[in-house]
Formats: C-alpha cells, structure tokens, sequence
C-alpha cells in the first residue's frame, strides 16, 4: 500500500494528534509536580538543598479538556466538508418535500413495515400506491425554467396611508414554451400569488400589486420566487429571482411652516452674555486696541471724539434643536398615543432639516441619524417602544450630557407622563436653553401652559401641532 493512502494518512494523524496531547500531559504533570514554579528559588539561602514535593495528581477535568481539545482540531476539517456536502446538495433535495410529502412518505414506509410483518397485502399495495405517487410528483418538478423578473416598486419610501404600488415583470428568455407556473411574492408576513400563463419565447406577462400601509414598518418586499409543484403539493420547487427590497412606511407628518417655528432664531442666533469682536448682533463702542479688525472702527464716533472708536458684538449662536423621544410605552395610554408621539417628534425634525438648522434626536435606545431628513424618518420607522426601567425623566438627563451645546429643546412624552416629572425634566436643562414639552394625548385640546421656565404643549391631533408651537411663539 503506498504512503499516500488515505488510511495511511489518518493513522499519521492520529499519531500527531496522540503525541500533541502526551505532550500536553507531560507539561501539565510537570507544573503539578512543581507548583511553586522557580520563582520560589530565589528565597532559598546558598547552599541550601531545593526540597522536592510528593507529584501532584493530574486532575480529569484536565486530561478530558486537552483530549476534547485535540478532537476537535483533528475533526474541525472533516465536519466543515460534511457540512458543505450537506449544503450544497443534500439539503437542497430535501428542502423539495412538504410536509405533506413527509406524512405521505411517514405513511408508506409504515404501511410497507406492516404489511411485510403482518402478511397484509392491502398495506402492501397502499405503499406502492403512495409511492407512485411520489414518483408522479418528481415529474412536475424536474427541469429548468428560464425567467427574466423585474421587481418594480415605483417608491421605496412612502408615509402612513399613502399608496405602495408595485409591479412584476416576468418575461420567458428561453427558446422554447414554458409551461403555466405560479410566482410567489413574500410581502411582510404575508405572501401573494401571481399566476403565470403558458409563455412563448420573449413573451412578457406584467402583474401590479398594491401594498396596505395602514401603519408605520419596514415591510421587506420579495424575493420573488417561482413555484412547480405537483396537483398534490408532496413536492414544491421554489426558485429565487429577485433580491428582497425593503419598503419604508414612514410616520405621518404635517408642515410646521416658518411662523409656527418663530421661536427659534437663525440670524440672529441665540444671544449670550459673552461679547465678540466679530458677529451680526451690535452691542456698544469701545476704545480701540492693538490688534483689532480696522474693519470694525466706528469712523463717525472717531472723528467726533478724536479717539479710534470700535464695534464690539454680542456673541450669538447658531440654533441647535434637540428633541427628546421617550419610547417607553409604560408611559403611553396606547399604541395610537404612542405613534402620535413619533408624528410629532418626526414634524419637528424635519422641519429643523428643511431650515438647515442642527439637530439631535434621542431616545432610550440611543441617538437617531439626522443628517438628512429621509435618514431622520427611516430611523423613525425602525422605532419600536417597549416597557422598559428608563423614563422621560433618564432620557433628559442623558440629552442633557449627550447634546450641551443645545438652544431649544424638546421633550415628547405621553399622556401618563406627571407635571412633577415634567419639572425634574426642565430642571436637567443648562441655564439660557429654551426648553418645551410636547405631551401628546389623543381628542384633546390643543393647549399651553407653563411649569417654571417649562412651556408644556398639549396636541390631541397631529393638525393641531403647528396651531400650538405659534402659541409657544406667542
């Protein structure tokens, strides 16, 4: 036999394998037999004789580690081989048989069994019959259709109650008729099915769909599969044509406008007790200095004192929104207040986006992006409440830390949502930060009231949203 035998191999693996865990034996009986290492040399006087200790008793737990250890490496190659072979070509044969096929199949070899103890010839024949059957089905499954699909969706990114249509384009690329089939379109949870007539070569057959969008989600769209299957489904062939496309249902939102949103300065900025020496806010004269912009001498107060005069500014900045978004449904009267509170939350924004304005959205679970408005309402649709520990009362003092250089902010909370946590709330906010809280509760009226330096906002309705911020403005 040559050296190259695949036994050959194996016994010289085995051998490797078996003198690796010796060694990993022998080391571990050493360090047993020693355990105070040489390190303890080092406090014996000259001369004095190194006592040897009784060996220490190699412990199980051990020797069945570093055996398990070997094993593993030693059968790591040949389970990842198996695994592919599993894969690539056992699986996919037996991913064909419903569950149907495997009862049927279940059955038969039952009846087969029965009939060959028993001497039933009626058990006998119901197993033949069943498997004919089984081998009727192959025939309906067998071969390869050539399609060319296109999956349209005519937009990926559509707002709570507007239309998601669709369409599906399915043509027969081949040479030779193909056979009526159906099409299988996974929408969501849901599936729908497009029947597919008899096609002739370069026969194109089109189908539009329409998707519900009653409620906020990322409804993943496909992939569109084709399915051949037999008049008694025991075997069911799907093959993929499309990749999955995610369709964005996003909250619905209204226009603020530019006067609902008065409260927050862009020219001019937010002033602070801080003076520049270059800014758009006037503040007074002062002497000049060495060093000063010549652009900002005052010349007409120069000549009439006789002495260079300049502008000194008031420094402002620029507007920073920040909204913060409790998703603690704890603090929510139902779902319906719930997704008010994201309508708000994501009006807000997307108006502070439409006004280049800088903005930051927080919520239990972290920042959301908001470089642009469609990253902003995506996120918002990834959104999901919970019952969670964190309150509005966390999350502000989080904001607080997270966003210091903010000039307005927001609180969007529930119903549940007390005035006494509204005020721990306000009292988390730094010193000159407008701060308002907009508490959504359904079939209320819009209102406005006051908790210290807090502007508390009620909204029944998401219309009424920009009716209350003009009378935060007010």
């Amino acid at each position: 036999m040559s050296s190259s035998t695949p036994l050959n191999r194996a016994a010289d693996s085995l051998k490797r394998a078996k003198s690796a865990l010796g060694g990993k034996i022998r080391s571990l009986r050493g360090s047993a037999n020693d355990p105070r290492g040489s390190g303890n040399d080092s406090g014996r006087r000259p001369g004095q004789a190194r006592k040897v200790g009784k060996p220490g008793k190699l412990h199980p737990a051990a020797v069945w580690a570093e055996a398990a250890g070997t094993a593993g490496d030693f059968l790591s190659p040949a389970w990842t081989k198996v695994r592919d072979v599993w894969l690539r070509y056992v699986w996919p044969v037996l991913a064909v048989v419903s569950l149907l096929g495997w009862v049927v199949l279940a059955a038969a070899i039952g009846l087969w069994w029965a009939g060959q103890a028993w001497g039933w010839q009626e058990a006998k024949s119901a197993a033949m019959v069943a498997f004919l059957l089984f081998l009727l089905a192959i025939g309906f499954i067998v071969g390869r259709s050539a399609y060319g699909v296109v999956l349209d969706l005519a937009r990926t990114r559509v707002a709570v109650g507007d239309d998601a249509v669709g369409s599906i384009a399915v043509s027969n690329v081949s040479t030779r008729p193909l056979l009526p089939a159906a099409l299988e379109l996974p929408v969501g949870s849901n599936t729908a099915v497009f029947h597919l007539p008899r096609m002739k070569p370069a026969q194109v057959h089109e189908d539009l769909f329409t998707i519900p969008t009653a409620r906020r989600a990322v409804i993943v769209v496909g992939p569109v599969r084709s399915v051949r299957a037999d008049p008694l489904h025991l075997l069911r062939r799907r093959v993929m044509w499309t990749d999955p496309v995610d369709l964005f249902v996003h909250p619905r939102t209204v226009s603020l406008g530019s006067s609902a949103a008065g409260f927050i300065r862009d020219l001019e900025g937010m002033p602070t007790t801080e003076l520049s020496s270059a800014d758009v806010s006037f503040h007074a004269l002062r002497d000049y200095v060495p060093g000063d912009d010549r652009r900002h001498i005052h010349w007409k107060t120069t000549a009439r004192t006789n002495k260079l005069m300049v502008r000194q500014f008031e420094e402002t900045r620029r507007a920073h929104l920040a909204i913060s978004l409790s998703i603690n449904t704890d603090e929510y009267e139902s779902e319906a207040e719930f997704e008010m509170a994201i309508s708000v939350a994501a009006s807000i924004g997307r108006q502070a986006i439409s006004e280049q304005r800088d903005l930051d959205v927080l919520t239990q679970k972290g920042p959301l992006r908001c470089e642009t408005g469609r990253n902003l309402l995506d996120d918002m649709t990834r959104v999901v409440g919970a019952p969670m520990r964190k309150t509005a009362v966390d999350l502000a003092r989080n904001l607080s830390d997270a966003v210091p250089n903010a000039s307005v902010v927001f609180f969007v909370v529930g119903s549940h949502v007390t005035a006494t946590q509204l005020r721990t709330c306000a009292a988390s906010v730094p010193p000159g930060v407008r701060s308002l809280a907009v508490r959504v509760q359904p079939g209320a009226a819009p209102s406005r009231a006051n908790i210290a330096d807090l502007t508390v906002l009620t909204v029944g309705d998401l219309d009424d949203l920009a009716i209350v911020l003009r009378k935060a403005a007010a």
